[in-house]
């Protein structure tokens, strides 16, 4: 009698914690389906939409460089996915990426041994986890980045923290990533509490709020401006941001004396914030975090595709 009593108490308990789960993350999923539904229609057709979503671009690009019809998947590309002339030339540099040899040196450190003898292979088991940070860790309260897992695992080892930025925190995190997208595996952000709601709440507030000297917002050229040209670029979607990082850009590789373009997704949301005309928040510091958790989540379901290139 006991025995079944601790069993439907038990029962009663998963149900329940489940029902909570579901109950906080209403408002994230309800947010993720409008933004799919919002960029798919906003991309249907481009010259239909003009005066909806495009009233500053030009006949030439409406008819003939953005793409029609451009469907939840096809988002984790950025701005190529819907930009003809951009897609061509990212098709030509996706044969030989020049990725690799960054995910090479990302699967030497990941096997490396420390100091002490352990590896990068005791803090993460399996390497397929490039969809499920940032996490909400519940008994700290707060979001945990890869970025920053990967530096306490070095310091917990008596190893010194790399840079969040590049060299060889980008490539562990690039082998992360590849080996996530081998495994056809999909971001997978959960929000199962009221505090991971919070925090969730606060990154979606900043993304969303006007900053800095330029009261620019995140949205502001990622929601309402995606697809917008500003000067030789068009600005690249909200959805699907965070599923390609880490990524090789051109333009850091031009700066890089060794050709090493390779930067982690605080690396760039740093310069974008700067761009906004306002200071970034650290890497790891709480807003920074927040604010990528909040972003990842809108990006649920979608295929891990880094490291990948941007120009």
């Amino acid at each position: 009698m006991l025995s079944k009593l601790v069993k439907s108490t038990a029962l009663v308990a998963i149900i329940t914690c489940a029902a909570n789960a579901g109950e906080y993350n209403k408002e994230p999923e309800n947010d993720r389906k409008e933004l799919v539904k919002y960029f798919e229609a906003k991309f249907a057709d481009a010259e239909k939409n003009r005066y909806a979503f495009f009233p500053y671009s030009t006949d030439d690009e409406l008819k003939n460089n953005i793409m029609k019809g451009v469907k939840f998947e096809e988002f984790s590309k950025g701005n190529y996915a819907f930009s003809k002339n951009g897609r061509a030339s990212y098709d030509e540099i996706k044969e030989f990426p020049p990725t690799e040899e960054f995910v090479e040196k990302g699967e030497a450190l990941y096997e490396e041994p420390f100091a002490n003898g352990k590896s990068f292979k005791d803090c993460f088991p399996d390497p397929e986890i490039g969809g499920q940070y940032p996490y909400f860790d519940e008994k700290r309260k707060d979001v945990v980045s890869l970025t920053q897992a990967i530096n306490e695992c070095l310091e917990t080892n008596g190893e010194k923290p790399w840079n969040t930025k590049k060299g060889k925190m980008a490539h562990l995190e690039a082998y992360f990533a590849f080996a996530t997208g081998e495994a056809e595996k999909k971001v997978d952000i959960k929000v199962n509490s009221a505090d991971a709601l919070a925090a969730y709440q606060r990154g979606k507030e900043y993304y969303y709020s006007q900053r800095g000297y330029l009261k620019l917002s995140c949205a502001t050229c990622h929601v309402q401006g995606a697809g917008q040209r500003v000067r030789n670029e068009s600005l690249s979607q909200f959805l699907g941001q965070t599923t390609h990082f880490p990524v090789y850009r051109l333009k850091w590789a031009a700066a890089s004396a060794d050709n090493d373009g390779l930067g982690t997704l605080e690396r760039r949301m740093s310069g974008c914030i700067k761009d906004q005309g306002q200071v970034p928040p650290g890497d790891t510091s709480k807003t920074m975090k927040e604010l990528l958790y909040f972003m990842a989540y809108m990006s649920n379901g979608m295929t891990v595709d880094g490291p990948d290139i941007r120009k």
